[in-house]
């Protein structure tokens, strides 16, 4: 499938609503060293369309491991779940910060999952916390 092209006021909503954080990782894009992406949280390859109910601002590594991916195993009860769709769930049911605010932790099979899947714990994203 080819890439739909994302109109720079659009991009600017999205931008705008995610106050400037990756919509995974809560990473700040005036901080990080990676450059940020509107990604489609159901990839057109997935059959997701470009529209602001499917556009979440993402970071380099999170965009980058979750790629095509929609669900991933949940390693705790060892089932395939959705991964955390930030346009249709409250982050903060599936996610917390661990006790010194380095790590996110899933709360949920979809947080747990996604924080594996995408990897939100990496050493950079712990450097920047």
């Amino acid at each position: 499938m080819s890439r739909q092209y994302i109109p720079v006021e659009q991009q600017r909503e999205i931008i705008e609503r995610s106050n400037r954080r990756c919509e995974y990782c809560k990473s700040h894009m005036d901080y990080s060293p990676q450059s940020f992406a509107i990604d489609h949280i159901v990839p057109i390859a997935r059959g997701g369309k470009t529209e602001s109910s499917n556009l979440a601002f993402a970071c380099g590594g999170c965009n980058g491991h979750k790629y095509t991916k929609t669900k991933a195993t949940d390693e705790l009860s060892q089932t395939v779940v959705s991964l955390y769709h930030p346009r249709k769930q409250d982050w903060h049911k599936h996610f917390a910060w661990s006790p010194n605010l380095l790590e996110m932790v899933g709360l949920t099979a979809t947080g747990r999952a996604t924080v594996t899947a995408l990897k939100v714990n990496r050493v950079g994203n712990k450097n920047l916390r």
